[in-house]
């Protein structure tokens, strides 16, 4: 009984990675002609709008199949725009998870994904911004986000390191929200072990059923008058504490 649990589980993990494949192909395939016209970031808000869907759809069978059960606390259904979104980072899905929440949202993506042909696309008509472009990377977050649009970012610029519960955080969140005049929300995420942490290949089957709970943390105004790394220490402080602090 035990081993035809397991490998429906199993069945069902790899069924979801696959169609999350399938759904990004087709829709990269669908976007793509976008970058070839002149004024693409007109089509920013249909990326993203189409980028929320499949990521909504996915996170939604993830919860339906029983693989992975997502449970959202104090978080709308919409999170709103115009705002900083930072959250610890345990897990692989953790952008996916809440890109599906975010009514309207950029988020800073590692180049490489940019680049890649199959993720890149639609990721950069949507708005998604190249981490590692210095200065440049502030200020077009914060134009987004001064515009109305929601940055989801994980200061800790990668997975948390197995064993620890946060990895250091960088400022730069801290410089776009002051730079646009923005509240940072902060968000936390908590998973069940071993479910696409770092250093674990996401093929590499994790216990199942697993469970992430997202909650809606405090929000940090855009008017506290505090300095960039008084900020940074504010939402470390914060995350660490967790959620129910």
């Amino acid at each position: 009984m035990n081993f035809l649990r397991h490998s429906w589980y199993a069945f069902l993990y790899y069924l979801s990675w696959l169609l999350f494949g399938l759904g990004g192909l087709l829709l990269n395939l669908v976007l793509a002609p976008g970058l070839l016209l002149p004024d693409r970031r007109r089509l920013g808000p249909v990326a993203r709008g189409a980028i929320r869907g499949m990521f909504s759809f996915w996170v939604k069978w993830l919860h339906a199949c029983g693989v992975v059960h997502v449970y959202w606390h104090g978080v709308d259904k919409r999170l709103p725009g115009g705002r900083v979104y930072v959250a610890n980072h345990p897990t692989l899905i953790d952008a996916t998870l809440l890109l599906a929440r975010l009514r309207d949202a950029v988020c800073i993506f590692h180049p490489a994904l940019l680049r890649n042909p199959v993720i890149g696309p639609a990721a950069l008509l949507a708005g998604y911004i190249a981490g590692d472009q210095g200065v440049d990377t502030i200020r077009i977050a914060a134009e987004h986000v001064a515009a109305g649009q929601a940055l989801l970012i994980f200061p800790e610029g990668t997975r948390t390191a197995p064993g620890s519960k946060l990895n250091p955080l960088k400022p730069g969140f801290g410089l776009i929200a002051r730079r646009a005049n923005a509240p940072v929300q902060v968000m936390h995420i908590r998973s069940s072990p071993m479910l696409t942490t770092r250093g674990r290949k996401w093929w590499k089957l994790p216990p199942l059923p697993g469970r992430v709970d997202v909650y809606g943390g405090k929000q940090l105004p855009a008017d506290s008058g505090v300095g960039t790394a008084e900020l940074t220490q504010q939402v470390d402080a914060l995350l660490r504490a967790g959620p129910d602090s």
